[in-house]
């Protein structure tokens, strides 16, 4: 197997995908949103990863029934045809089956590969999450460079991260996070959460002062400001 493509494990009732890292010498297993995963040292043998599963089959089971009866509905499936957000576009999910690969955006249609399509929604959904992060880490960054200049200061480090209720903050020493979920927002709302960021460096709170220094970057600012207030829930995968 090459070492960069994913392993997975299947059985019966469910796929286990197999994270293999120098930096454990013992093995763990976590089921996260309907997916199990085992993280295990670089070199454990076959055998002995199929025993923990084996070993834990009854807990992994009594986990996914658990998430299948507490998770929320979604509107998705994760099958060839629906139709994904991205800066403003509606791309549609081209699913193919085969060996899982970096998903990539072809023809106007965001492909993912996973290997039993029909059965393994989850992987389809990793699969768009990842892309979903990669694109929205470089996309922010580049955004944020194009703007501190117009608002005038100085950045720290930029990362994107998954927040529950916000859609970014900020430090006093420039430090920007954004929550990459706002990338499926159309591209001049995801301008406006930067230049907001941008201008909390100025002001630290949501003044008067604050608000005129968004405008003076912004003009239409209200416009995108309102368009997340309506539909911002909505941003999901």
């Amino acid at each position: 197997m090459n070492k960069h493509e994913p392993e997975l494990i299947h059985t019966e009732a469910y796929s286990v995908l197999v994270e293999r890292t120098s930096r454990r010498k013992t093995a763990s297993i976590k089921v996260d949103e309907g997916e199990v995963i085992i993280i295990v040292p670089k070199l454990l043998q076959q055998d002995k990863i199929d025993k923990i599963l084996v070993d834990k089959r009854s807990w992994i089971v009594e986990k996914l029934a658990l998430y299948q009866a507490t998770s929320p509905a979604t509107i998705r499936e994760y099958v060839s045809g629906e139709s994904l957000p991205y800066l403003g576009r509606n791309y549609r999910l081209k699913v193919l089956t085969g060996d899982l690969t970096p998903t990539k955006l072809l023809n106007g249609r965001i492909t993912v590969t996973v290997p039993e399509p029909s059965t393994q929604s989850h992987y389809v959904r990793r699969a768009l999450v990842k892309w979903y992060k990669r694109h929205a880490d470089k996309k922010i960054r580049e955004k944020v460079w194009r703007y501190e200049s117009l608002v005038g200061v100085e950045t720290g480090v930029v990362r994107t991260k998954e927040f529950k209720s916000r859609w970014g903050s900020c430090t006093p020493y420039g430090d920007l996070e954004f929550n990459w979920v706002i990338v499926m927002a159309p591209n001049r709302v995801v301008d406006y959460v930067v230049v907001h960021e941008l201008c909390h460096l100025i002001h630290h709170d949501h003044s008067p002062q604050f608000w005129k220094e968004v405008e003076r970057v912004m003009p239409d600012y209200k416009e995108h400001k309102d368009w997340l207030r309506e539909y911002g829930h909505g941003l999901s995968i």
